[in-house]
């Protein structure tokens, strides 16, 4: 591994990961291993790589920042799995792993003859993770998908936006950032699962599969109400108030208030009439009348300007956050505190801002960042270190294309 992208320190030292993904979930998921210690090995495609490579923002030397935010602290080597020598590079760097990531189409794999069942014949230790759209088996297996697909697919999409308008998208991709972390649960379950019985497994994860299970509480609706959610804009739909107003300086207030933070909330926007009624003083009768209490809320935060009306509703201990916008999300000076924006200094592009991954163990420092690597970069090294091959036969593989 190479000095820039070591990382000397953490739960995973010692785990190797060999990964084959691309674009997001799965680099993101290997990112987070890498950076709580793994050695993770991106296998990328000779000359083009990884396609997110060339996915805007660009930089001024034509880095992706989108590929930066995934691909830290990471070996690149380049193969082409269409070659059988390729393939074999392939097979004897999977035979010395611990994990194996993949988000290809069922079946790929083991065309390639790099599937779960072809590897563990020599390696029946390996935690072999699929990450694709929609599984290995139902009817949509063969489809390929991308994050709005399964937004729109699990319903999250009809449960965003407001309620008189049309359904719209959350503004980060979350079905392939949740898809991300569940990479990282199914690689670490197989690991302890390893550790507990000496076998390996095939962690067959579908992206659909993880959308639904973010619908706990909305099919906790239809399964007791047989009530088919809808969009709620920023409400809550069973708690008042539970939404953002606007303040008078136009900036956005968000509020979530239970019953024991009723009567506090009407004195702090003095809606004395409110509190002297005893209906609206528990969740079910503010539900019933929703329209009148957040007309009311409505009216009172506006004449207010944010910072002084958050500072107030805090100092009430009413739970009260503001619509930050990414900026200010960024300046915030708990993000600040908890060092949550590091940074790396890249060969091509010099210092380069980075969030952090976010685990941390208490008292310790976070991962230090180290930058993505540039394109093959690692390739010769882990050939000669990893497979024992000398020069010559580096430079016939590069010769020939195979890498």
């Amino acid at each position: 591994m190479t000095d820039a992208n070591r990382q000397p320190r953490g739960p995973l030292s010692g785990t190797s990961v060999l990964d084959f993904s691309r674009v997001l979930a799965g680099p993101m998921a290997t990112q987070v291993l890498a950076e709580l210690g793994a050695d993770v090995i991106k296998v990328e495609r000779p000359e083009v790589g990884d396609e997110s490579r060339t996915f805007e923002p660009r930089l001024p030397h034509g880095e992706s920042a989108y590929f930066f935010a995934f691909n830290r602290a990471k070996r690149s080597i380049t193969l082409d799995l269409k070659s059988e020598r390729g393939r074999t590079i392939a097979r004897s760097l999977a035979a010395r792993s611990d994990v194996v990531v993949e988000n290809f189409l069922p079946g790929t794999m083991d065309g390639l003859g790099l599937g779960y069942e072809q590897l563990t014949a020599e390696h029946p230790g390996l935690v072999y993770v699929s990450c694709t759209g929609f599984g290995q088996t139902g009817p949509y297996r063969d489809r390929k998908g991308y994050d709005t697909v399964f937004q729109a697919l699990s319903g999250i999409m009809s449960l965003t936006g407001q309620p008189d308008g049309p359904p719209a998208k959350a503004g980060i991709p979350v079905s392939d950032l949740t898809s991300g972390l569940w990479i990282v649960i199914a690689a670490l379950s197989g690991l302890a699962g390893r550790a507990h019985d000496g076998r390996g497994r095939h962690l067959d994860l579908a992206m659909m599969d993880v959308q639904a299970a973010l619908l706990p509480l909305a099919a906790a609706r239809l399964f007791a109400l047989d009530e088919d959610p809808g969009r709620t804009g920023t409400e809550h739909p069973g708690r008042v108030p539970s939404a953002a107003f606007r303040c008078s300086d136009g900036g956005w207030l968000h509020i979530s208030a239970s019953d024991q933070h009723w009567l506090p909330l009407c004195d702090v926007l003095g809606l004395e009439e409110l509190a002297r009624d005893d209906e609206l003083r528990s969740n079910a009768g503010r539900l019933a009348r929703r329209s009148e209490v957040t007309a009311a809320l409505r009216s009172a935060m506006s004449a207010r300007t944010r910072a002084d009306l958050a500072q107030a509703l805090r100092a009430a201990d009413i739970p009260a956050g503001e619509v930050n916008t990414v900026r200010e999300t960024l300046q915030d000076p708990q993000l600040r505190a908890r060092d949550m924006i590091g940074g790396f200094d890249h060969p091509a592009e010099g210092s380069f801002p980075a969030l952090r991954t976010p685990l941390r163990e208490t008292g310790g420092q976070a991962p230090r960042l180290a930058p993505p690597p540039l394109l093959g970069a690692d390739t010769d090294g882990v050939l000669r270190d990893e497979l024992g091959l000398d020069d010559a036969e580096i430079d016939e593989l590069r010769r020939t294309g195979v890498v």
